[in-house]
């Protein structure tokens, strides 16, 4: 199958977070020809900071496949993985990562730190690019949206003990 397939799948779980209200992340992985496991964000309505698109697809795969290796998976990611969720990519042992656009504020795969590169036991590779336009289009008017609507919001208040 064309890999355009797989991320045109990881940007419709995207496109499904965004009306959620959550970032526009969206992920497939695939083993062969078939996808393995499928997640997107889900921070804000999950209320965890593990609500992260990677960690979903890699806990789906590894339940559909029956272990925690995904050594002959590919991972297909609308948006560069922070360091939580390279690392999990790293852990398990995912050796290609294919991803749309970088994340220059928070990105573990290049942008603002290579934990690819680091001296871990398993160096994944990553290539950008696949579907970028139409991931950071997604992502540009998602946060445009919050920012015209931030007025509207109430302040967030760190409760008192």
């Amino acid at each position: 199958m064309d890999e355009q397939v797989y991320m045109e799948e990881a940007m419709a779980l995207a496109r499904q977070a965004v009306q959620d209200s959550e970032v526009p992340v969206g992920c497939v992985i695939v083993r062969g020809d078939k996808i393995v496991g499928r997640g997107r964000n889900r921070r804000e309505t999950e209320k965890t900071a593990l609500g992260h698109a990677e960690l979903e697809a890699i806990s789906d795969a590894c339940k559909t496949l029956g272990g925690w290796r995904l050594w002959d998976c590919t991972m297909y990611v609308t948006l560069e993985p922070c360091p939580m969720c390279a690392g999990a990519i790293i852990n398990a042992r995912i050796p290609r990562v294919v991803c749309s656009v970088r994340d220059e504020k928070c990105g573990a795969c290049g942008s603002v730190c290579d934990l690819f590169s680091m001296p871990f036991n398993h160096h994944p590779q990553i290539e950008y690019g696949l579907l970028a336009q139409e991931s950071q289009a997604l992502l540009q008017q998602f946060f445009e949206y919050l920012r015209q609507n931030r007025q509207n919001k109430p302040k967030w208040k760190k409760p008192t003990a």
